[in-house]
């Protein structure tokens, strides 16, 4: 892993994924308040569309194979079944609780705070909304099994490939001395995506700037003046969760240092704002945990897939406060019963559903129908969703890496050399530099 101390080259790929994304926010704005059509439809809707949708798709195409590879890696890695189901008890509890937590939190700071009261609703388009129908916790689980992996695979369903792969590593450990090539070659594909990473990481700035720039262009500031106290009362209830929760629970349940984790966590927390999608960000929440942080791979390759797909700190925070909002709006008083009955549906909806942009609403429209709030409510908070999906998918990730640092450091599993080395695993430009005859 080379870091980024060598002369000549001075920026690291962070630093240029930062300065990405400054230039997006202004961009952005400066475009959506000059509002020329022909800038609209060719830049920002064509070119930053297309720059945007291809980053954001080249790392959608990573993610099946790397959680495959990493996984199947990583259980014939632990070699211990029990110490398996040990890793993947824990986690799921640990996960489910600090979803539990974040929501309790949105609800208490939302009905202190009490976004929606008096809220005028002219001149909002509540048409088009539709609901779903919330899972059964036996559908819920049920689902987990895979009725053909190769369309879980295709449609990149992450319980399902878990599932799937994990059964597969055990069968490979129960075969023995037999199965030793085939971990090789697990191995191999691993490193081989790993590679794969660094190469769509080289282009991340460009892919950044474009996804930032394109948003801000189309969202505009305007559009949070309506529901301010909405967007006040989610970001606070965000950061509380990012700043204080997590890094107690980090301090308190592993002992570590939640500075040193927060800065090495920076450059997933920017790819997951930009992205706006949990599993887009999987490789490389995977490689700053794996290489920044120092949790051993067998670890981390189990975790990280799981929490993106069951742990979303941050869409339970969004459920919290939009349902104290629109019970507010509409001035229909849920009662404790109503509230508990909002934390056990954003615990259970977050299972059941995938780490893409926009699932939260999916998710609302579910809480909203079990509470009997009109689901036509969401068009309130519609125009400012995208922006704040970019908040909490950052806070989502956070809350898996914490979540897997606790299961590792209870395991063994992480080296602290790594973890308290500023520059272990940093990425530079010059690690994706095409090699010149054969490298060693």
């Amino acid at each position: 892993m080379t870091t980024d101390t060598h002369g000549g080259h001075g920026m690291s790929l962070t630093m240029k994924i930062m300065i990405a994304m400054g230039a997006g926010i202004v961009v952005g704005v400066i475009f959506n308040q000059i509002n020329i059509d022909v800038i609209n439809s060719q830049i920002v809707a064509g070119l930053f569309g297309m720059v945007g949708k291809m980053f954001v798709n080249a790392l959608k195409m990573l993610v099946v194979p790397l959680v495959f590879f990493s996984l199947l890696g990583g259980v014939t890695g632990i070699g211990d079944v029990r110490v398996l189901g040990r890793v993947g008890t824990k986690s799921f509890f640990l996960y489910l609780a600090t979803t539990a937590l974040a929501i309790t939190l949105a609800i208490v700071l939302a009905s202190i705070i009490g976004p929606g009261k008096g809220f005028d609703m002219q001149g909002i388009d509540t048409n088009g909304v539709t609901g779903r129908e919330a899972p059964t916790v036996w559908e819920v689980f049920a689902n987990i099994v895979p009725t053909n992996p190769i369309a879980a695979f295709a449609n990149g369903e992450m319980l399902q490939v878990i599932f799937y792969t994990v059964v597969l590593g055990i069968a490979v450990l129960m075969l023995g001395a037999k199965s030793e090539g085939f971990i090789a070659a697990c191995d191999y594909m691993n490193d081989l995506m790993m590679k794969v990473v660094a190469i769509v990481m080289h282009f991340a700035p460009y892919g950044v700037f474009c996804l930032i720039a394109k948003t801000f262009a189309e969202q505009g500031i305007g559009l949070f003046l309506p529901v301010m106290a909405y967007v006040i009362t989610l970001v606070a209830a965000l950061f509380i969760h990012l700043f204080i929760t997590l890094p107690t629970m980090l301090k308190v349940l592993a002992g570590l240092n939640p500075l040193t984790f927060m800065r090495k966590m920076r450059p997933a927390q920017i790819f997951a704002f930009s992205t706006a999608s949990s599993n887009a960000t999987i490789p490389v929440t995977y490689r700053s945990v794996t290489e920044r942080v120092g949790v051993d791979k067998s670890i981390a390759s189990f975790c990280i897939p799981f929490g993106a797909t069951i742990n979303m700190d941050g869409t339970a925070i969004m459920q919290g406060v939009a349902t104290v909002f629109l019970a507010n709006v509409y001035a229909i008083d849920l009662g404790l019963g109503g509230y508990l009955t909002v934390i056990g549906m954003a615990v259970l909806a977050s299972i059941g559903t995938a780490g893409v942009p926009g699932v939260g609403l999916v998710m609302l429209t579910m809480v909203l129908s079990q509470v009997g709030l009109p689901i036509e409510g969401i068009a309130i908070i519609l125009g400012v969703d995208r922006l704040m999906d970019m908040i909490r998918t950052a806070v989502n990730i956070t809350g898996d890496a914490v979540v897997t640092s606790i299961v590792a450091k209870g395991e063994g599993k992480i080296d602290l050399d790594v973890f308290n080395d500023p520059d272990a695993g940093i990425v530079d430009d010059d690690e994706v530099e095409m090699p010149h005859g054969h490298a060693a």
